[in-house]
């Protein structure tokens, strides 16, 4: 339905009449400043005949227009009545920005955007996966309950979406439509237990964003997908790394056993000796094959240029990590410490967490954390933590050097902490305490009072340890009472000579005098130490300072402060005796002068790692909102069999059934019969009108799949006797006989395709040599003679199928004995493979002679992995070599390029090499670099090839389309991002040489 938008309509009028109102509806707007006071903002006359024009580019125009003064003032919601109809346009750019407004005004005009709810229903429907997006999620932005089924209907139907953009949108919906309604909270663990199982990584995510923010405590939902989510998170995006690696932690904590545990059960045995017997019966820590598979998993991603990623794999080793294995995080965490200081200060409070307990992986990068004149403030007090946190025997004489000059600096606040620092180290490392007390005492005469002030406080608490062999310094410091002024200071020095009065008997009392003189004009934490001081000195010389000690507590007796009085009342009628004085004024002595123990100087970030690192309840110190618990270890180990993916034998049946009757069909019509095939058991029933048909080709299938299996066993027997008697025939490629074999087998089988085989054997001689590719096969070195003695080994990717398997891809060896004696039992041991991965080995070569060569085929399932695969030798595949060659007719690529458009498709300009600028070489070239097949075109200027990728039957679409002077644009469509853009590289690189 089509809204007419000219000025004679109905809504020609009421946009009319909406835009001569304007300066009478500012007040609700701007409150009670008029439009009028803003002429050069508000002068834009001309949108509502650009709004209203039958012209996409000027609607464009005026939706640029608006979008861009989004920022400035409210007043662009006015046009929102008028951006919702023109979401009607046929414009893809014209549309996206209208979805761009709606998105920033829903909210604030939720009645008007209920108009438009049909319209988002049609942008669902869209066949361009952006729109479809952009019309979810500004659906999931109206905050209105009463559309909640809607939304609902509309995530389901997106979470089913062929385009993973759409899907990852769902994802993102959820949380908003749990936000606006709780109730809905079954029905969307369902939605997020379906894109759980989503294979692609643009979703992986966003699905567990949703996860963490409806459902965190449904751990059984990630348990079948663990192990897809650890494979699958190198390749997920930055930020849904970040969330994924959060998540494995806490899943890691309730279903592993802590590593750790035998180091922590030593601890405990040491402390408590009758538990040694209880120790010694537990079994010894073997660490579970999927602990080690995310630590495994995890470990590339600290090179990430991401700091939130390198942050996460960091917390996730601290947490999760044997303690052997921790200090891989280090170096990545230095690196961090070269980006900009937001980076660095969120960096280094976890750093100073992980030095306390785990000191010694971070001593060989002592020097990252030396002091720079340029950081700010925070960020030196960080590093002057970490630094302290370090100090040790071996290098605290370095890191005093570098707090000597730290102390010279203009920034007082640093000059205060490192003051701070070097009495920390002195309490820590007792061979040092005399050094760093006598640098303090030096400081005294700073003519900086604020570094004075420091030091005197940090003295006080180092003298407590040992107080009888500095006299001399507390002599010293009662001599500053006369130049100290910070409160603080002064403070510290009274309560030194109350404290230890006995060993300055002669300074005290006169210290008391001068200060009852300043009584009135000091502080109030002075005042309370002056009070403090008087009672000792009254406890232990009341001769010299009894009349002192009751004008102190006069004075005290009438002071403002309240605390001050009740101060010296309590202390008056607990030293002076009287008829009234309690029992307890016999022990004032003992109360006064009792002995204290030493301070003990801790780290701020003592007890902060028992908030996970990385969030923000560890920067804050504080359980922040939303912040989830870090789980403890669980005793005992849970069972690993909940994350085992069962794959049900009727399934694998099934596809068994598909290769094995159809192998040949495969060949002769390609994958759209070979993808109706698989779903044969399921949609047969659905598409043909009678049950019976039905059940008669399960039947059937499985009589065929029981006569395959059977005849493929005879044939290996036979083909085992053949190479015990006749070894040099292993010259021939095994893979062609396999084929042949496989081949007959399929011909003349009883299956329920043989109406296909026989009708359509005209139509083979066609497609082979369609699907056949057109050049050479290139071979790779494996093992080099010399390294070999005599033995070499080459190998290449033979382009047929595996017979044993259609997920593998089939590898052709070929063994050369350059010898002079014989070699015996060729096979393969100790496959070391990554997770996922599966090989199929070829049989055992019992004897190779001298001088001969003899080939044979294995079978590697890759499960989409492109890199370095590691044995003994190394095998990289090329990302053409995991595909297989697909039929398509010419009507069939474009509907399915059609549905791999946008985000699928990736599009390359280039310019042909003088020697391939004609269709034969084309083709030549790219079925070179890619196992492809090529498709009938009707175009001269155009050469089209399918295929599909071996492990997950991925379609992959190549287009060459050439131009004048060499000219030309390649396009490849294809679900596999990564895989599509690996081959784009190839195929350049393959028609630009």
């Amino acid at each position: 339905m089509l809204i007419n938008t000219c000025p004679g309509s109905h809504l020609g009028q009421t946009i009319s009449a909406k835009i001569s109102n304007f300066s009478e509806m500012s007040t609700c707007f701007l409150g009670i400043v008029p439009l009028s006071n803003y002429p050069p903002l508000y002068e834009h006359d001309d949108l509502k005949e650009m709004l209203d024009s039958n012209k996409d580019s000027l609607k464009l125009e005026a939706m640029k227009r608006i979008v861009a003064v989004i920022i400035h003032i409210i007043w662009n919601s006015i046009f929102f009545f008028i951006g919702m109809f023109c979401s009607h346009c046929s414009s893809l750019q014209v549309k996206k920005l209208v979805y761009v407004y709606l998105v920033r005004y829903a909210e604030e005009q939720q009645d008007l955007a209920l108009l438009s709810i049909s319209t988002f229903q049609r942008g669902l429907k869209d066949p361009n996966q952006l729109i479809r997006a952009s019309a979810l999620r500004v659906l999931s932005s109206i905050r209105v309950t009463i559309i909640v089924p809607i939304m609902m209907l509309a995530i389901k139907e997106a979470a089913s979406d062929m385009s993973p953009y759409v899907r990852k949108t769902a994802a993102h919906a959820i949380p908003k439509l749990y936000s606006l309604d709780p109730e809905q909270k079954d029905q969307l663990i369902e939605v997020i237990e379906k894109l759980l199982a989503d294979k692609t990584t643009l979703v992986a995510g966003s699905v567990v964003m949703a996860f963490e923010e409806v459902c965190p405590e449904r751990i059984d939902l990630i348990h079948k997908n663990y192990r897809k989510l650890c494979n699958l998170l190198i390749d997920v995006e930055e930020w849904g790394q970040v969330v994924i690696i959060n998540m494995l932690t806490r899943y890691a904590r309730t279903q592993f056993l802590n590593p750790n545990m035998n180091e922590s059960l030593l601890e405990e045995g040491s402390e408590k000796k009758a538990e040694t017997p209880a120790m010694a019966k537990r079994k010894p820590y073997v660490m579970d094959p999927d602990h080690r598979l995310l630590l495994r998993n995890t470990k590339p991603l600290l090179q990430s240029r991401n700091a939130a990623v390198v942050m996460a794999v960091a917390q996730l080793y601290f947490h999760l990590a044997p303690k052997a294995e921790v200090g891989v995080i280090a170096k990545a965490l230095v690196r961090l410490l070269r980006s900009h200081s937001e980076v660095q200060y969120v960096v280094l409070q976890n750093v100073a967490t992980m030095t306390i307990k785990r000191r010694g992986m971070f001593e060989p990068y002592l020097k990252s954390f030396y002091i720079r004149s340029t950081d700010p403030t925070q960020i030196k007090v960080l590093k002057l933590e970490v630094l302290t946190n370090l100090a040790n025997e071996t290098n605290i004489s370095t890191i005093l050097r570098e707090f000597q000059t730290y102390i010279k600096s203009m920034d007082k606040d640093f000059v205060a902490a490192t003051i701070q620092a070097i009495g920390r180290c002195a309490t820590n490392i007792g061979e040092v305490r005399d050094t760093c007390l006598n640098g303090l005492v030096q400081l005294l005469s700073n003519r900086d009072e604020l570094v004075v002030a420091e030091s005197v406080v940090v003295i006080k608490k180092l003298l407590q340890m040992q107080p009888e062999k500095h006299s001399d310094i507390i002599k010293h410091m009662a001599k500053l009472t006369d130049n100290i002024q910070v409160p603080m200071a002064r403070a510290s020095i009274l309560w030194l000579i109350g404290e230890y009065c006995e060993h300055v008997p002669k300074i005290a009392p006169d210290v008391l005098r001068k200060m009852a003189k300043s009584f009135t004009n000091e502080e109030d934490i002075v005042k309370l130490q002056i009070i403090n001081l008087a009672a000792k000195l009254y406890l232990t010389n009341s001769k010299q300072t009894k009349l002192l000690t009751q004008y102190v507590l006069n004075l005290a007796k009438y002071d403002q402060n309240y605390d001050i009085r009740d101060r010296a009342r309590f202390i008056r009628q607990l030293i002076v005796p009287t008829e009234k004085s309690g029992a307890l004024s016999k022990y004032a002595k003992k109360l006064f002068l009792a002995l204290k123990p030493a301070p003990v100087l801790e780290s701020p970030f003592k007890d902060r790692d028992h908030f996970q690192l990385g969030s923000l309840s560890h920067l804050l110190n504080a359980k922040a909102g939303g912040y989830q618990e870090l789980p403890d270890w669980p005793e005992a180990a849970p069972d690993p069999s909940v994350r085992n993916v069962e794959v049900k034998d009727s399934v694998r049946a099934v596809g068994t059934v598909t290769y094995r009757d159809t192998g040949a069909l495969w060949d002769l019509q390609g994958p759209k019969k070979l993808e109706g095939s698989e779903k044969s058991d399921s949609a047969s029933g659905s598409e043909s009108g009678s049950g019976s048909e039905e059940s008669a080709s399960r039947s059937e299938s499985e009589e065929s799949e029981d006569g395959s299996e059977s005849e493929e066993e005879e044939e290996e027997e036979e083909e085992e006797k053949e190479k015990k008697k006749k070894k040099k025939e292993l010259k021939k490629p095994v893979q062609e006989s396999e084929r042949k074999c496989s081949f007959h087998a399929n011909v003349y089988q009883p299956s329920l395709y043989n109406w296909a085989l026989v009708s359509m054997t005209l139509h083979l001689v066609l497609c082979l040599q369609t699907i056949a590719p057109s050049s050479a096969l290139k071979n790779y070195e494996l093992l080099h003679r010399i390294t070999g003695e005599g033995l070499s080994v080459e190998y290449c990717f033979s382009r047929q199928p595996f017979s044993p398997d259609a997920n593998m891809v089939a590898v052709q060896m070929q063994f050369t004995n350059n010898a002079t004696a014989d070699t015996k039992n060729l096979h393969i041991e100790d496959v070391k493979l990554q997770s996922g991965m599966r090989v199929k080995e070829f049989s055992e070569i019992e004897l190779l002679p001298a001088g001969e060569t003899a080939t044979a085929v294995m079978g590697i399932d890759f499960y989409g992995f492109s890199v370095l695969q590691k044995f003994f030798v190394s095998i990289q595949p090329p990302v053409g070599e995991l595909m297989r060659p697909v039929f398509l007719t010419e009507n069939e690529f474009k509907k399915e390029q059609g549905q791999l458009m946008g985000m699928n498709e990736i599009t390359e300009k280039l310019t042909l090499d003088m020697k391939c600028r004609n269709e034969h070489t084309i083709v030549q070239r790219v079925t070179t670099a890619a196992n492809l097949s090529r498709v009938p075109c009707g175009s001269d200027k155009e050469c089209r090839f399918a295929g599909r990728t071996v492990s997950s039957s991925s379609l992959v679409l190549v287009t060459v389309a050439t131009k004048e002077e060499g000219a030309a644009q390649l396009t490849v469509n294809c679900e596999k991002m990564v895989i599509g853009t690996m081959l784009v590289k190839d195929i350049l690189l393959a028609l630009t040489q």
